[in-house]
C-alpha cells in the first residue's frame, strides 16, 4: 500500500549507521520519495540500494556486491532482519524506518503520478513485465511508464547494449531494475555510466508484483516481521536456503559482533545529495 507524501506524524530525522562495516540508511519512505524528487529536479544522479538479510549475507562473500552496496548514495533498510539487528545493537529504532520496496515502488508512482517524472521497468518475464505496464497504465493515464523484460543475456554485449539503447532513448528519470538479487546489482554496476537516468532502484520481485503475478504479504504479518516466512512457505525450495541458513548466518554474525571489543555502533547525520555521475 502506497504512504502519503505528507505524513502528519512526526518526521524522523534520517541518518546513517555502520553494521560490521556496512552503510545503512535509515530514512522513511516519505522522505526517502522527497530526495528522489529533488534529485530528479536537479538533474543529479543517485543509486538507492538495499540492505535485508539476503543482501548483508551477499556482501560478506562479495566483494563486488559489497563496492556496489557502499557506493551507492542511498542503502536502504529494506528488512525488518536488519532493523532488529540494530535495535539488538543498542540502536532505537521506529519500524517506520523499514523502506521496503515493496512499498516504496508503489509511493513513489502514486505520489509523482501528477508530475513530469517518467519510469522505467527492467526485469520480470515478457508477459509479467507487459501486465504490470498495462496495469500501471490504467491505474495512472497520465504517468510516462516504459520497460523491458529481463530475460535476455547479461553476458552478451550486442543484447546488453541494445537494452541500455532503449532505456536512453526514453531517457526515464527512474529505472527501476528488478531481476533479483545479486543479478540486478551487477547488471547495474556493469552499466550504470552507460544509463541517462536519475535514479537507479534495484527492485527484486516488485515488477511481479505490480503485474499482480506475486501477492503482497499481508501487512498483519508484515508488521510483526514474519514477511519471510510468509514467502518461504509459498516458495520453500527456492527459500530454503536463504532464509533457514541465511537467517541463522546473520543472527551468529550480529551476536559475535555485539560481544566483541569492536562492535561499537558509529552512527552519522548528514545531507543525503544526488551525484553528478554514476
Amino acid at each position: 500500500m502506497p504512504i502519503p507524501l505528507q505524513d502528519t506524524t512526526e518526521r524522523l530525522p534520517t541518518f546513517t549507521a555502520y553494521l560490521l562495516s556496512r552503510r545503512i540508511t535509515f530514512i522513511t519512505i516519505p522522505e526517502l520519495i522527497k530526495v528522489i524528487r529533488r534529485t530528479c529536479l536537479e538533474g543529479k544522479k543517485m543509486i538507492v540500494a538495499s540492505y535485508n538479510i539476503n543482501s548483508f549475507n551477499l556482501s560478506m562473500h562479495l566483494p563486488w556486491f559489497y563496492d556496489f552496496l557502499q557506493s551507492a548514495e542511498i542503502a536502504r533498510c529494506d528488512g525488518f532482519g536488519i532493523l532488529k539487528a540494530f535495535q539488538y545493537m543498542g540502536l532505537s529504532l521506529s519500524q517506520k524506518y523499514r523502506a521496503s520496496g515493496t512499498v516504496l515502488v508503489p509511493s513513489l508512482l502514486e505520489q509523482l503520478k501528477s508530475e513530469d517524472f517518467s519510469f522505467f521497468l527492467l526485469g520480470s518475464k515478457p508477459q509479467y513485465i507487459e501486465k504490470a505496464l498495462t496495469r500501471i497504465r490504467e491505474q495512472y493515464p497520465t504517468l510516462r511508464v516504459e520497460g523491458h523484460h529481463g530475460y535476455f543475456d547479461k553476458e552478451d554485449y550486442y543484447q546488453n547494449e541494445a537494452v541500455v539503447q532503449y532505456i536512453n532513448r526514453v531517457k526515464p528519470n527512474i529505472l527501476i531494475v528488478g531481476m533479483g538479487m545479486p543479478t540486478q546489482e551487477r547488471w547495474i554496476q556493469r552499466h550504470r555510466h552507460l544509463l541517462d537516468v536519475n535514479v537507479i532502484l534495484p527492485s527484486g520481485a516488485v515488477i511481479d508484483r505490480l503485474a499482480g503475478i506475486v501477492p503482497d504479504c499481508p501487512k498483519v504479518i508484515s508488521d510483526i516481521g514474519c514477511e519471510w516466512l510468509y514467502r518461504l512457505c509459498r516458495e520453500p525450495r527456492r527459500l530454503a536456503a536463504r532464509y533457514l541458513i541465511g537467517n541463522f548466518a546473520f543472527g551468529l554474525q550480529v551476536a559475535l559482533a555485539k560481544h566483541s571489543h569492536t562492535s561499537s555502533l558509529h552512527v552519522e547525520q548528514k545531507e543525503i545529495i544526488g551525484s553528478q555521475s554514476f
